[in-house]
């Protein structure tokens, strides 16, 4: 019998057994019955989750079939969680960034900004780390991080070709240099597509989830936009990404970078010029792109101070009725039906192509398993409002507020950053943001203040290749190491605690949260 299978046989009969166990103990002092219901689903699905046991879709499927047998939701309020407005804004930014993967604009922009930051070896990984975390703002960082790992493969190994390291021209100086720079870029790569990523809502699938469970358990509280988010997320990544760079070149490779000759080599070059010009469809895509972003960022009103600056959506007459899932679908439509060169279309390896995006990418190539993943932690978030489990969660966590703030959100950022180590990010901020949002109520504190920490320190684990895709990707380049992977990412994961911990407490309170 397969160990793998073994292993998933024991998480399933564990999760069953501790949420048969929930249901048979007695209540707990101040839980009734609907929440002691809803914490053995709570209990059965972390376990199912973070041993994975099973797909990570399955288990987030169980409250559809849970909640109305247990008497905590009846189905027809469950299944809209699974068709919730943000899984659309998701899904209609996964549709612009397929076309920009169709067309190879996302490749050609990628090697617009490593040219344009210089050829010195140095210059050459700061240039790679901009053009990945800027591309996994709006594509997925696995995807991101796929496409740049051959063009940086190539980089090195004619960097180490042309090289001299101390004079010296021979192979065991190439091996010097690809042990070196190949590690440091590798590297590069995985961190600042995990950095990247947290900067716009759609960059990661922790960034969905928390928005998602923000409004569903506070209602009352006013929705966090896609500009107000990059307001903060933004200067985090513009901080992070400088500070991984210096310390990878500095630090983690074991000669200096600028020893290094030869970088002059011109692949850069070479790969835009191998690409030809822009083709009529990848214009297309790059200005759909470039509007959908322009729409998200100045949907609502903006206020600099005296100044408001006002959203599009106020010419409507409901503008209240526009989300940024309204601009992600309707510029995913867009790409479904608009013709890249009329009846003659486009030749694309050897088939003709009509129109900018079609469905059959869009099948194929969609993370259907995440968008119910997102549904199912929705699902979650309601039923911690209807079984009043948020209350008794919040009561027994009252003593939070003896803590100072700044060291709660730092414990928060470290706790969530080791976890994700080990397990889904995405499952991680699933499990632990009403907890830690219904703590936040308990000790007076605006919940922002936890569950936004969480949700970045969520993408900001470093040290395993199982903590992210990024992370496993580099390290199949044979240049990585578990052990230097795990010593260079630990100081980062503490950086990254630090840098969010600062972020929190310095912007949303200014942000985010009206006075």
């Amino acid at each position: 019998m397969d160990n793998s299978f073994k292993k998933q046989i024991r998480v399933l009969i564990a999760g069953f057994a501790v949420f048969v166990a929930i249901l048979l103990m007695p209540l707990a002092e101040g839980m009734n019955e609907s929440g002691q219901r809803m914490l053995a689903v709570v209990a059965l699905m972390a376990i199912w989750w973070v041993g994975e046991g099973t797909s990570l879709a399955v288990t987030a499927l169980l409250p559809l079939v849970l909640f109305p047998l247990l008497g905590i939701m009846p189905s027809k309020q469950v299944a809209p969680n699974y068709a919730n407005h943000l899984i659309f804004l998701f899904l209609g930014g996964f549709m612009i960034a397929l076309a920009m993967e169709k067309w190879n604009f996302h490749k050609r922009l990628a090697l617009w900004i490593i040219n344009a930051m210089g050829t010195d070896p140095k210059r050459i990984v700061l240039g790679f780390m901009i053009a990945t975390a800027f591309l996994s703002m709006w594509i997925s960082n696995t995807a991101s991080t796929m496409m740049m790992l051959p063009v940086a493969m190539a980089v090195v190994k004619q960097i180490a070709l042309d090289a001299s390291l101390n004079g010296e021209r021979n192979s065991d100086s190439q091996k010097k240099i690809e042990n070196g720079l190949g590690l440091v870029l590798m590297l590069g790569l995985a961190y600042s597509a995990s950095i990247g990523g947290v900067g716009t809502p759609i960059g990661t699938p922790p960034n969905i989830v928390f928005a998602g469970f923000y409004k569903n358990l506070f209602p009352d509280n006013p929705e966090i936009s896609f500009f107000q988010w990059m307001t903060m997320a933004i200067p985090v990544v513009l901080v992070f990404i400088p500070i991984t760079w210096m310390y990878l070149c500095r630090f983690v490779s074991p000669f200096p970078i600028n020893q290094i000759e030869g970088g002059e080599s011109g692949i850069i070059q070479k790969e835009l010029d191998a690409m030809g010009l822009m083709s009529r469809a990848e214009k297309i895509v790059a200005t759909i792109f470039c509007l959908t972003a322009l729409l998200w960022i100045f949907r609502r009103p903006i206020v600099i101070g005296d100044f408001i600056l006002p959203g599009w959506s106020n010419i409507f007459e409901n503008p209240k009725y526009l989300h940024d899932s309204t601009v992600a679908m309707a510029m995913g439509i867009l790409l479904l039906v608009f013709p890249v060169n009329g009846a003659k279309g486009i030749d694309l390896n050897g088939k003709t192509e009509w129109f900018a995006l079609d469905w059959k990418t869009v099948q194929s190539k969609t993370p259907w398993g995440i968008l119910i993943l997102f549904g199912g932690g929705f699902a979650l978030a309601a039923g911690f409002g209807v079984s009043g489990l948020d209350k008794w969660i919040g009561a027994k966590l009252t003593g939070v507020s003896d803590w100072p703030l700044w060291l709660t959100v730092l414990v928060i950022c470290l706790a969530v950053t080791f976890l994700t180590e080990l397990t889904s990010n995405t499952a991680t901020t699933t499990m632990i943001l009403p907890i830690l949002g219904m703590a936040a109520v308990a000790a007076t504190i605006h919940p922002l203040f936890f569950m936004v920490p969480a949700t970045l320190a969520a993408s900001f684990a470093f040290m395993l290749p199982v903590a992210t895709p990024p992370n496993a990707i580099v390290f199949g380049s044979g240049w990585v190491s578990i052990p230097k992977m795990s010593k260079a990412g630990l100081i980062l994961n503490l950086i990254g605690a630090g840098i969010i911990t600062t972020a929190v407490l310095v912007l949303v309170g200014g942000l985010f949260i009206e006075n």
